[in-house]
């Protein structure tokens, strides 16, 4: 085995993700629950902005599922800290267990902070984040900034569990910051005609009318629990919520799952960076 096929098997054992690469793991807890992930770069010229988490973690007698996804944007620096830091402040939060949704808030807020502190090493880019943390197979809370998406799938039907954080939908609080959104035609809204989505990590230059406060969710987990589905934007931009899980749904293998996905959706002629990860409940 080659020193790039030990690493790949140490990054996939853990769950982290970047550039094209895939892993999978499973529940300890429930043999039924599995996840997979897959990421392609798209067709910029860029480096690869997209960063994957998954992972079951066992933490005293309780299993957490953590899986996330965060697209950057002008940064890889943002997307690879949230991807190494924001679970960690999450579930050092006092409060996690009791109120785990008011915990993700704080932690969010937390390591925006800490990451607009070291914006003169992150430079001027910022990352969206969906996070997903399935607590003993039973309780799903999902938050998200920006446009990095997490459906379920419950008897085969589709519900989108995140916000999409457009600037379009959000243009009363952007000016009221003191900011405003470009309509440019043939481009999409953006805030002060800069950025394609109204909250986000990071964006040191525009943070003044730019939240960071994310949504949050809890959806209980039960026997009509088909999947759930974490992709960035690169995805969601040339399929439905629907189409993704009707294309999956006949589909065992989570990491084979995610991977057609990403393909289907290249097929489709998407050009950004596209992540998934996808988890199986049957």
């Amino acid at each position: 085995m080659t020193g790039r096929e030990i690493l790949h098997k140490m990054k996939e054992k853990v769950g982290l993700g970047s550039s094209s690469d895939s892993g999978k793991g499973k529940s300890k807890m429930s043999k039924h629950i599995t996840h997979g992930y897959h990421l392609v770069k798209g067709k910029s010229h860029h480096a690869m902005e997209d960063y994957v988490y998954a992972q079951f973690r066992q933490v005293d007698d309780n299993e957490l599922g953590l899986f996330a996804i965060f697209d950057g944007h002008l940064s890889h620096e943002v997307p690879e800290y949230l991807r190494s830091h924001l679970f960690e402040t999450i579930l050092n939060e006092p409060s996690f267990w009791t109120e785990p949704e008011n915990a993700i808030r704080r932690a969010y807020r937390v390591t925006d902070t800490d990451i607009l502190e070291k914006a003169i090493d992150f430079g001027k880019g910022g990352s969206t984040a969906v996070t997903a943390i399935l607590i003993n197979c039973q309780k799903l809370v999902v938050a998200n900034v920006g446009d990095s998406r997490a459906v379920i799938s419950k008897n085969g039907v589709a519900k989108q569990l995140s916000v999409d954080h457009e600037p379009s939908t959000e243009k009363k609080i952007i000016e009221s910051r003191g900011g405003f959104v470009s309509n440019f035609p043939g481009d999409v809204p953006r805030v002060d005609g800069q950025l394609a989505v109204a909250r986000a990590f990071g964006d040191k230059s525009l943070k003044e009318h730019l939240s960071s406060e994310p949504d949050v969710v809890v959806e209980m987990i039960d026997d009509d629990t088909d999947c759930i589905i974490l992709a960035s934007d690169g995805l969601w931009k040339v399929m439905s919520n629907q189409e993704a899980v009707d294309a999956i749904k006949h589909m065992k293998d989570a990491r084979s799952a995610a991977k057609l996905l990403t393909e289907e959706a290249l097929n489709r002629n998407s050009t950004d960076d596209i992540s998934c990860v996808v988890v199986k409940f049957q």
